[in-house]
């Protein structure tokens, strides 16, 4: 008989743990959205009130914001897609639409002389690599999505046509690029008014660039990189200067990758970026060294001393990665525990480290103004992206009959492996300009992932996006509300140069005084950075909230259950 009951408590135990398993993987009975802008915000609500599931609301929240936040991504731009397909287990994968170099491109085209010219790879047509965006949307209405593209361009298409008001983030914008804005007819015409950055409220229609969304609707990838639309790019970048052919544009395919997988404590797992981004090294880099380091239990000084200090030493091996499809990444031997370990056993506990005392990178092989949004519907499917054209309105350069404006994503290359780009980041010969490389980039779409959580997180900012989405982590790891998380006061350093750049606020005169007394050097930015925008699904508690930054003008809500 107690054989019997015995069996009986098995059976009866397996079964519940069967089914709290399915609970959980049922997913949150209701959708939840994060965007940078209100109206991309109703645009993926419209999808998914139609039946639409999270991949189709990317789709729709992508274009809309190329229509409406022209300074931060677009169609003349790329961007990475981090997907979460529901089931038991999850799965996950990786969009690469990171923009490619022409095939003319070579590592002497911003060189005069020897030295490198800024200006060619910032502004006007050179600047530009071949876009991967409208690539993206295809392939996930392709192969993801439940709606044709004529569904979930819709609410784009009518955004360009009717036109936005203008707020305050598109006029400081447009203010940090209204010289070279000026500097070419066609954008000074889409986004500027008399050569000045519109007033707030003021309408921006784009006729053009409905009328390019309309032929990705009806027509997918080959709406854009064949045909028509192809055609005007080529002619008008041509016409300018630039090195685009027929032949780069019809070429270009997103990239399917494996995401970056590392196990974290307390059964999470980080599920991130690979390369071509370093940010997902750099957080999987980061969180490691700090699990070895009290940074919980530590006052605010010294919780900032231990994350500056983890992510002096992360940065330092960004020069190490690269296109995947181009150079060797030495992936395993920058996650191996043990070389982590001795990362953290090099913190003193107390005194910054000099960046210029580190050794060099070990030899294991020979944009601030971007975007982000995330979205997961009521079966669990999610998508965390972030998209680019780099630098404020990309080139500041807009294609002639096409609404588009084109990335000066070549700027991320090196264009001198022993110099930096705009944003200081040091160059390496792994991320050397080549014709059909992809190049580095700091975009960090992540998940944290658990058998009772699921938080979702990214933001613009350039080189700042790691050391910005780890100070959100952190947060989530901490047990801090949801809604501070994107709000948290952000602080930055990127090994070179040695500098502790911050948001005005984020420390005290006393913090200041002991962080300095510690060797740091501090550099008040002025102006706050980033607009994350983040999720989180309590499985156990089966919860779903959103936040979204409030430096931005963004909006998040959480639909109706089904």
């Amino acid at each position: 008989m107690a054989g019997v009951v015995s069996l009986r408590s098995l059976l009866l135990g397996a079964a519940l743990a069967l089914a709290t398993a399915q609970a959980l993987a049922d997913g949150p009975g209701r959708a939840a959205i994060a965007t940078p802008h209100t109206q991309a915000t109703a645009a993926a609500r419209e999808i998914l009130e139609q039946g639409g599931n999270a991949f189709d609301a990317a789709i729709a929240v992508s274009a809309a914001l190329a229509v409406v936040e022209p300074y931060g991504s677009g169609l003349g731009g790329g961007g990475f897609f981090l997907l979460r397909q529901a089931g038991l287990p999850a799965r996950y994968q990786f969009i690469d639409a990171r923009e490619r170099a022409p095939g003319q491109a070579t590592p002497a085209m911003y060189l005069k002389d020897g030295k490198v010219q800024p200006g060619l790879s910032i502004n006007g047509p050179l600047a530009a690599a071949i876009p991967g965006l409208p690539a993206a949307l295809a392939e996930l209405a392709a192969h993801d999505g439940k709606l044709p593209l004529r569904s979930t361009l819709a609410p784009a298409i009518r955004l360009a046509t009717q036109g936005f008001a203008v707020d305050r983030v598109y006029r400081d914008r447009a203010s940090m690029r209204r010289t070279a804005l000026r500097d070419d007819a066609e954008s000074a015409r889409l986004f500027l008014v008399d050569g000045e950055v519109p007033a707030l409220g003021a309408v921006i229609r784009q006729p053009e660039l409905a009328a390019t969304l309309q032929r990705l609707a009806e027509q997918g990838h080959d709406g854009f990189y064949k045909g028509q639309t192809a055609a005007t790019l080529v002619n008008g970048v041509h016409a300018a200067g630039g090195l685009w052919t027929l032949d780069d544009l019809a070429d270009y395919r997103v990239a399917r990758r494996q995401p970056l997988r590392y196990s974290l404590a307390d059964q999470r797992e980080l599920i991130s970026a690979p390369p071509p981004s370093a940010g997902g090294v750099a957080l999987a880099q980061s969180l490691a060294m700090l699990q070895r380091l009290p940074w919980q239990s530590a006052d605010k000084v010294q919780r900032s001393h231990y994350v500056l200090e983890v992510l002096r030493r992360a940065y330092r091996d960004r020069g190490l990665l690269g296109d995947p499809d181009h150079v060797p990444n030495p992936i395993p031997q920058l996650l191996d525990r043990r070389y982590l370990n001795a990362l953290a056993d090099s913190i003193d506990v107390h005194q910054a480290t000099p960046s210029a005392s580190l050794a060099p990178s070990p030899a294991w092989r020979e944009g601030d103004h971007t975007t982000h949004f995330t979205v997961i519907d009521a079966d669990g499917n999610a998508v965390a992206a972030t998209l680019s054209v780099n630098l404020p309105f990309g080139a500041a350069f807009s294609v002639p009959g096409s609404g588009v404006v084109l990335n000066n994503e070549m700027d991320d290359f090196a264009a001198d492996p022993q110099g930096s780009n705009s944003y200081g980041l040091a160059g390496s010969q792994a991320n050397a300009v080549a014709a059909g490389k992809r190049p580095l980039s700091s975009m960090s779409p992540s998940f944290i992932e658990s058998p009772q959580q699921f938080a979702a997180f990214g933001t613009p900012g350039g080189s700042r996006i790691p050391s910005m989405v780890l100070l959100s982590m952190l947060a989530f790891l901490d047990g801090q509300p949801v809604a501070s998380w994107p709000a948290v006061p952000r602080y930055h350093h990127q090994y070179l140069p040695d500098v502790v750049e911050h948001e005005p606020g984020a420390f005290s005169a006393a913090e200041q005084a002991d962080l300095q007394a510690r060797g740091y050097t501090l550099k008040d930015l002025g102006r706050s950075y980033g607009n994350q925008q983040v999720l989180f699904w309590n499985k156990a508690a089966r919860t779903l909230e959103a936040a979204s930054d409030p430096r931005g003008v963004g909006s998040s809500e959480v639909m109706p259950a089904r």
